[in-house]
């Protein structure tokens, strides 16, 4: 649009295709992939359960199984990528889980042999801001020497008592350490709107508060309830408010508005599976949920980072 130097589509944010394109010069896929490591919430260091509303895939529910050697995952996604764009590149997406939650040298065999993949032009580590012990980020910032690596942190409220009802298994302050030592890298910061006990005020705080912080990219989650988890229960007991598909487009939009327009938009929504998804059904319909954003956009006539 014009006056927004991140779009040259009618996009009125920074979105991670953009960004990908005027990097690469070429279509980007990110290949989700588990490398088969825990987290901490899960084996007691910090808690058990896992947070709430988490599967048992820790996020990881749409790469294939840990038991699949990773370059046979890779090979898999990458295959059905290269039948819609032959051109296309690719960055394995070390997803599900804590990705820096293990020793330092079985994660060097990983990443190390992930770089090796055919097409591969980055790497991306998901991974939370209490596990990243000083050796670990050493490595971090010697591989961001040698090729485009992201890394993902969940921080998903800048409220702690969000995070202690979700069981999220640290506080703000501990994910302000974290993202700082991983200061000159590609940050990626994660938030999930319409956590329990959140109103729009709270949403609202937590984007300004990252905003504060200019991280290279944010994910904007809409909170989804899904079989077998915590949030569940809490749903069905009648603790869990899920918003409709307009209350959530303008909590997304007024987010955006006050984001940096730098700020690659990595994701606005997500996906569930279908067989595991309580609520909300309206987010099994992607392409509609980011169209009434484009058109939410243009109703108002602003853009990301406008109020930022």
């Amino acid at each position: 649009m014009a006056g927004f130097i991140y779009s040259d589509t009618n996009k009125r944010y920074h979105t991670l295709d953009y960004e990908m394109k005027h990097t690469f010069g070429t279509k980007v896929y990110k290949v989700p992939l588990d490398a088969g490591f825990t987290c901490p919430n899960l084996d007691g260091r910090v808690a058990f359960g896992g947070c709430t509303y988490c599967s048992g895939r820790g996020s990881g529910d749409f790469a294939p199984s840990s038991l699949m050697p990773l370059d046979k995952q890779y090979e898999a996604s990458r295959s059905v990528y290269l039948a819609k764009c032959p051109h296309a590149r690719f960055i394995p997406y070390f997803q599900a889980h804590t990705n820096t939650y293990a020793p330092l040298p079985v994660l060097k065999e990983v990443f190390e042999a992930a770089l090796l993949f055919p097409g591969a032009v980055g790497l991306s580590v998901a991974t939370r801001a209490d596990c990243l012990p000083d050796d670990v980020v050493d490595y971090l910032k010697e591989l961001n020497e040698r090729t485009y690596l992201t890394v993902e942190l969940g921080l998903q409220s800048v409220h702690d008592k969000t995070a202690e009802r979700i069981n999220r298994g640290h506080d703000y302050k501990t994910f302000l350490e974290g993202y700082h030592k991983l200061s000159g890298l590609r940050r990626t910061v994660h938030l999930i709107d319409y956590l329990p006990g959140e109103d729009h005020a709270m949403m609202m705080a937590s984007a300004k508060e990252v905003a504060r912080l200019r991280p290279y990219a944010v994910k904007l989650h809409l909170l989804y309830i899904m079989e077998g988890t915590k949030m569940a229960e809490e749903y069905r007991e009648g603790g869990v408010y899920v918003p409709t598909r307009e209350e959530y487009v303008k909590t997304v939009v007024d987010q955006l508005e006050v984001l940096p327009p730098e700020t690659v938009i990595a994701r606005l929504t997500g996906d569930a599976p279908r067989e595991l998804l309580i609520e909300p059904r309206f987010s099994r319909d992607k392409r509609a949920i980011l169209n009434a954003i484009d058109k939410e956009f243009a109703s108002r006539g602003t853009h990301q980072g406008i109020f930022c």
